[in-house]
């Protein structure tokens, strides 16, 4: 029973973290009732599919796959240019299909030339806080929107749905601390399931709609045939180069915290033999999301603070919860069912998990015994990935969209000069020293 709640709280958990992207998507492709139901279900059924991939046979930690961030910031961009580029927004889709599929080449080839390990040598404790900083400022903004209401029922703040939010928030977090072990551990699910319930009593939840089918199987390419641009085959091999460190930078974070909460259970895997089979099951999970039409999946960070809020890091429970995902994906009934989980209650419960992210973030800080060099990488990065976070978009209109994905993307653009400011003073102080 304590096995299939866990699987549960899952469930709740990447559905909370992955539903927003395909439907965003939709809205910004005008896509129809028909088209954004079969994205969100390639999506979920990719998410599941990929997230037994790597808990199986690739980095063998229970991380959530979810749709990458970057790959949603390549779908914003092209939208904007699909008058220009491309004769309409279903071939946009079509040419973005053709270029995650193309990344799970790269994913492949990267894994099988080593290139993978030695990304995985770059990322210090030092460079692995300053990134679960910079994750916490870049996702701070969407959650606290979230929590405020704006976009969910009105575009304005909703006074009625911050209310109802702190009180979530501040329930969960009241369970993620309580002395019953029990409850700690079933605080997310609890906390989720509390939240919608709250929101219904209060008329502030959305009714499930209506399902057309029963039992509803994938589709080949429901969108079109992938097309195969060779501006955007370029953008997917920079955009593969960047998920490969955002998966490196997952691993590391949820292996931290399965040590905290199961020690013990963790195999001899060191995190470059862990990238290197994650980077072969990232390739096959691309070119499913490619052949189903879904978005691009990558290794989730929060999963971290997920396990370190719940303090269950077994594999079992990640395993069943997958497999339920994939299960949902084929029966719209239960996806329309889960897909009405009011949006502020997932963010809710996300503050939760995040808040415990930023004190996983200091303690890599103190694995560094040169605090003075940690501090000054960190100065750098994160007035950089910060300052980047406030620069609108709209600033970078006419650069390539390879670049727009790094100087707009505050988390990438922080954590790549961490990289590179560690591993010029780590070389400067061993000069020094002799």
């Amino acid at each position: 029973m304590r096995t299939f709640l866990s699987a549960i709280q899952w469930v709740f958990f990447i559905i909370a973290s992955s539903i927003v992207v395909p439907i965003a998507i939709s809205q910004l492709y005008h896509l129809d009732a028909s088209q954004t139901a079969s994205l969100l279900q390639s999506t979920l059924l990719v998410l599941g599919i990929a997230g037994l991939i790597q808990v199986l046979a690739g980095h063998k930690l229970p991380i959530n796959e979810g749709p990458a961030g970057l790959w949603w910031g390549v779908y914003s961009i092209y939208a904007g240019l699909s008058s220009t580029l491309f004769a309409s927004y279903i071939e946009t889709i079509n040419a973005i299909q053709g270029a995650i599929m193309v990344s799970g080449v790269f994913f492949i080839l990267f894994a099988a030339l080593g290139l993978i390990e030695k990304l995985a040598r770059l990322f210090t404790p030092a460079v692995t806080g300053i990134y679960l900083l910079l994750l916490v400022f870049q996702i701070g903004g969407s959650i606290i929107k979230g929590m405020l209401g704006v976009g969910y029922r009105q575009n304005g703040v909703d006074a009625l749905v911050l209310i109802l939010s702190f009180a979530v928030t501040l329930f969960t977090f009241y369970l993620s601390n309580h002395k019953v072990k029990a409850i700690k551990q079933y605080s997310i699910l609890i906390g989720l399931m509390a939240g919608w319930v709250l929101f219904a009593i209060f008329g502030a939840a959305k009714p499930v709609q209506p399902a057309e089918q029963i039992f509803a199987l994938p589709h080949f390419f429901p969108i079109g045939i992938p097309k195969f641009d060779s501006g955007l085959l370029v953008t997917g091999f920079f955009i593969s180069i960047l998920l490969v460190a955002n998966m490196l930078a997952s691993i590391r974070v949820a292996e931290e915290a399965v040590k905290l909460t199961n020690p013990g259970t963790l195999g001899k895997d060191d995190l470059m033999k862990r990238g290197k089979m994650a980077g072969f099951g990232a390739g096959i999970s691309h070119l499913l999301s490619g052949l189903l039409g879904a978005v691009g999946p990558v290794p989730i960070s929060g999963a971290g603070g997920f396990i370190a809020t719940t303090g269950n890091g077994a594999r079992k429970p990640f395993i069943i919860g997958n497999g339920i995902i994939i299960l949902m994906s084929l029966i719209p009934v239960i996806l329309h069912l889960f897909a009405a989980l009011p949006a502020p209650v997932g963010f809710a419960v996300q503050f939760v998990v995040f808040a415990g992210m930023a004190g996983m973030a200091l303690s890599q800080f103190d694995q560094e015994s040169d605090q003075k060099r940690v501090r000054y990488i960190a100065g750098i990065a994160l007035l950089a990935g910060i300052g980047s976070m406030n620069v609108p978009a709209e600033a970078f209109k006419g650069f390539p969209p390879v670049m727009i994905s790094v100087l707009n993307n505050g988390l990438i653009l922080g954590t790549l000069l961490a990289i590179a400011v560690d591993q010029i003073t780590m070389r400067v102080t061993k000069r020094s020293n002799g």
